[in-house]
């Protein structure tokens, strides 16, 4: 097994042992550090996702950011084979994936790159901003713009997970792509928080 596989093997090993009353605590401390920030502001495209039973829940932030006003848009995907998706809006027709996720249906679809801020589920996070996922590469292909960006333009990515799941170093590729933030329920990590990308994200 690679490093990856044996991270990826241990840290959902730990997400599968949070208690359920662990797992709505966690999930209304994310919304609520969220909600003191500029993030959710009327009319801002906000890329969201359903969470499965084992992530940390995101309908309390689903919740928080249409009460401000904003577009929320969930993950649909398009080609397996290709491994593709999009973002549609949410909407109240929804139909779960094989991969046990909900996608909304219809056409109102966005690109990611034309979003204010896209809230990321992943595996396991490090301080750089690396994210490991479940191994697919859907978030990657989607996000694969932003490699071929010299300064930070957008959208904003933020990392949502438990604390624990945030890690010393995660292993990359040059396909991976950072974060800008991480969220978890202790709070906000500030320090990839640079709105100017005159610097590698990188090499934090």
């Amino acid at each position: 097994m690679t490093t990856k596989q044996i991270l990826r093997k241990q840290l959902l090993a730990q997400r599968r042992a949070v208690p359920r009353g662990e797992r709505a605590r966690a999930a209304r401390s994310v919304a609520q550090s969220i909600a003191h920030t500029p993030w959710l502001a009327p009319g801002k495209r906000i890329g969201l996702y359903a969470s499965m039973p084992q992530e940390l829940g995101t309908q309390p932030l689903i919740e928080l950011a249409l009460q401000r006003g904003c577009q929320v848009y969930l993950p649909r995907i398009t080609s397996m084979r290709m491994r593709r998706m999009r973002f549609v809006r949410l909407n109240a027709h929804a139909q779960q994936h094989d991969f046990g996720m909900l996608e909304p249906e219809g056409h109102d679809t966005i690109g990611a790159r034309f979003l204010d801020t896209i809230f990321c589920a992943g595996v396991g996070f490090d301080r750089r901003g690396a994210r490991l996922g479940h191994g697919a590469g859907f978030y990657d292909r989607a996000l694969a713009f932003r490699n071929l960006r010299s300064h930070w333009q957008g959208p904003r990515l933020v990392g949502v997970a438990y604390s624990f799941q945030v890690v010393d170093h995660i292993p990359v590729i040059p396909t991976d792509v950072f974060m800008d933030l991480i969220v978890t329920d202790r709070g906000i990590d500030e320090l990839l928080a640079h709105e100017d990308r005159a610097i590698d994200i990188r090499s934090r």
